[in-house]
């Protein structure tokens, strides 16, 4: 029952049976949870790391807490884990952003053995065509804009079902607005019937292909994938685009499920445009980062302002940071 909070179930096994019987032994409790010696002890020491007994007079040395002082502690370990998990993931999330602007502003080195020039779609797709033969392990894709092109999506079928036919894992998020659009979504149960993982997101930082976690795939121009791309092989940086695709896609929601409302009943899509609204990003920028229309945009900013009671994008960021709808900045 208290595995949620981090107490394996011989563990809580144990300090049960101590809260029943405070005067038994290690011999004692050996006998009544059936356990070896061995694994009893580890399990005091497991109790003890987590500070539900103390050093005492009692079992070999040890008091057992009560189960309200017990569950409080579990329970500020976990909110004190997921506050450290919070602070690691926002901070790969704003590095990895800080590489791919580094990037995007100086260019990639043409003579550069670690970066490959591919110029216009008929090279792009030859190459990415090319992964369906290449990849060994594992293909992780961001796939923003929204709705998608029928005739992209109609290439990517053919080394997409070489990808799987080979057993190779395709792990795959789309924006949250791909409902919206039929052949996308046509497209995507498709991937998912043939074993492709797919989850979506509000937004995407940029369009990426990653093959084995050893080279990449990002455009030239973020806005226009059609410009050209370059293939990235250097080994840090495709690890910090790794880190950034594996915390987008733990926070990003399976696709097929419920739409989840966080502490606040906003849904993902609304947390991510108050965060662009506090930024100072206009309609048309938030559309195109959620991939949708401009009027959606425009809708959706303007019912979290009158939720809000703001009368200015400003006004709303302040309002948000005041109600811990996002973090100050």
């Amino acid at each position: 029952m208290l595995n949620i909070l981090g107490l394996d179930a011989l563990s809580e096994e144990i300090y049960r049976t101590m809260l029943a019987h405070p005067d038994r032994g290690i011999d004692g409790l050996t006998e009544l949870v059936g356990a070896s010696e061995v694994r009893v002890r580890q399990a005091l020491e497991r109790l003890s790391e987590l500070s539900l007994i103390s050093t005492s007079a009692g079992v070999e040395g040890f008091r057992v807490l009560n189960p309200e002082t017990a569950v409080d502690r579990l329970l500020a370990r976990q909110e004190s884990e997921l506050a450290t998990a919070r602070m690691r993931l926002e901070a790969t999330k704003a590095a990895a952003t800080e590489l791919l602007a580094a990037y995007s502003t100086l260019r990639p080195p043409l003579d550069d053995r670690d970066f490959e020039r591919l110029v216009g779609p008929e090279e792009i797709r030859h190459r990415l065509a090319a992964f369906g033969t290449s990849a060994e392990e594992e293909v992780m894709t961001f796939a923003p804009g929204g709705g998608h092109p029928e005739e992209d999506l109609a290439a990517s079928r053919r080394p997409n079902t070489r990808l799987l036919e080979r057993g190779i894992r395709m792990r795959t998020i789309y924006l949250n607005s791909l409902r919206n659009h039929q052949p996308t979504l046509h497209h995507v149960r498709w991937l998912s019937e043939r074993g492709a993982e797919v989850r979506t997101a509000a937004s995407l930082p940029v369009r990426m292909i990653v093959v084995d976690q050893r080279q990449a795939v990002l455009p030239l121009q973020r806005d226009d994938a059609r410009a050209g791309a370059v293939l990235i092989r250097s080994e840090a940086t495709v690890a910090a685009l790794c880190a950034l695709f594996e915390s987008i896609w733990d926070e990003a929601r399976p696709f097929g499920s419920e739409p989840a409302l966080d502490d606040h009943g906003l849904s993902g899509q609304e947390a991510e445009v108050i965060r662009l609204l506090a930024e100072g990003l206009t309609d048309q920028a938030i559309a195109k980062r959620l991939g949708v229309s401009h009027r959606t945009a425009r809708r959706i900013a303007a019912d979290l302002m009158e939720r809000l009671n703001a009368r200015s994008r400003f006004e709303a960021g302040v309002r948000a940071v005041q109600q811990g709808w996002i973090a100050a900045q």
